[in-house]
């Protein structure tokens, strides 16, 4: 049972770790700022109520009561950040609480504890569960969605509690990246994080992700791109490779998107272990789509593949240890090539384009050179919708090898002309 520590005169043997002189009295102003160091006034009016002042000469004001099993010290505040009065009401409360059955000092560990422990879980500390128990074990794309998370989001929010963070610091967040990066990348921050987010919620009853509808910057439709290379452009970039500033690897490299009609992180991650005889075969577990492509090389691939190594990475500037990675400089560096060209020729400079601009440019010639639509959309690895789609699991490398002979028949007329 609960009961408030007596009186103590004289010298305190109660509380044995103050080692200070007792004084009985009413705490007040006057007679707290007489205290000399190493004594301590118990109140006259609130039992427990103490003032004592420290060997460092501050005063501190507590209420001792007692718990079963010992003695606790409730501390109330520093003489000066509160007066006299205020203390003995702190006190007060403290002594309701004990009459309770409460344990004001437990209680404060307590929250204390929990508010450690919540702020312990923050953005990044979520994150780093997250990438580790289901972005590097189910999503092909884990490498890109990794480097997103670490440079855009952790700079920003990353300390921040996740019971504590706001809608207004994601908005903030997305501001920035919109301003410094464009509203698609916002947008892409915005979805990774969200699935961040409601992975989390689904495991914390206490985590509500404070992301809601409308935070987009963009509209799918308005995000959907519809370019493809003319002729002239396709004609221009082609011939332009030879000379870029870039790594070696790179001018074989985007030859190879335009000739395989594949994404770019699939043809820059090609490893010669892929490759069987004319064959590639781009494993299920780092396609898009989930399922094992086949794709077959025609002539023109294999020349561009060419004999320099046979191990590790196709298309690598590291002697096959790792895949090509640059393409932000690389792509600038072609895009300097173009316009340097042009302008010798006196010609209207290129609109901007992308890599995965290629994709779709293949795709279009195929269609240009014949190639049935539903062979087109099997080399590009698309599924099949409906039924058929589940059932007819032939990998069409005959009719694929006829549709990228097309193609690449083709793209030597437009490049040679």
């Amino acid at each position: 049972m609960h009961f408030l520590q007596g009186v103590c005169i004289g010298v305190c043997t109660t509380i044995p770790h103050l080692g200070c002189k007792a004084v009985y009295s009413k705490i007040t102003k006057a007679a707290v700022e007489a205290l000399k160091p190493g004594e301590f006034l118990s109140d006259t009016d609130v039992r427990g109520f103490v003032a004592r002042r420290l060997a460092s000469g501050v005063v501190t004001y507590g209420l001792r009561y007692r718990v079963p099993g010992g003695q606790r010290w409730l501390s109330l505040g520093l003489h000066g950040d509160i007066t006299p009065d205020h203390a003995r009401r702190l006190a007060k409360s403290g002594i309701g609480q004990v009459a309770d059955r409460r344990d004001p000092v437990q209680e404060q560990q307590d929250a204390r504890a929990k508010a450690k422990e919540a702020a312990a879980i923050t953005v990044s500390g979520l994150l780093d569960t997250f990438l580790d128990r289901h972005v590097h074990k189910n999503l092909r794309r884990a490498d890109e969605v990794e480097r997103t998370l670490n440079k855009y989001v952790r700079p920003h929010i990353g300390m921040k509690s996740i019971y504590e963070l706001r809608r207004r610091d994601v908005v903030e967040m997305l501001d920035t990246i919109e301003d410094e990066n464009g509203p698609v990348m916002a947008d892409r921050v915005l979805a990774y994080t969200r699935k961040a987010f409601n992975w989390q919620a689904s495991r914390d009853d206490a985590f509500v992700p404070p992301i809601v509808r409308g935070m987009a910057r963009t509209k799918p439709a308005e995000r959907a791109r519809k370019r493809i290379l003319e002729d002239d452009e396709l004609r221009d970039m082609w011939n332009a490779l030879d000379g870029t500033e870039a790594p070696a690897c790179f001018p074989a490299f985007v030859r190879a998107l335009l000739l395989t009609a594949q994404r770019r992180d699939e043809v820059a991650r090609m490893s010669w272990r892929e490759i069987k005889g004319d064959i590639w075969i781009i494993p299920a577990d780092r396609y898009k789509t989930g399922i094992e492509n086949v794709v077959p090389l025609t002539p023109a691939m294999v020349e561009l593949l060419g004999e320099s190594q046979k191990r590790g990475f196709v298309f690598s500037s590291t002697n096959g240890k790792l895949p090509f990675s640059g393409f932000s400089k690389a792509k600038a560096a072609l895009d300097r090539a173009i316009v340097q060209q042009r302008k010798i020729q006196r010609r209207s400079q290129i609109a901007h384009w992308t890599l995965h601009d290629l994709r779709r440019t293949a795709r279009s010639l195929m269609s240009r050179a014949g190639v049935l639509a539903d062979i087109a959309e099997r080399v590009l690895g698309h599924k099949i919708a409906g039924v058929r789609g589940i059932y007819d699991r032939h990998h069409y490398v005959q009719e694929k090898r006829d549709a990228l002979e097309r193609l690449a028949r083709l793209v030597d007329q437009i490049v040679n002309q």
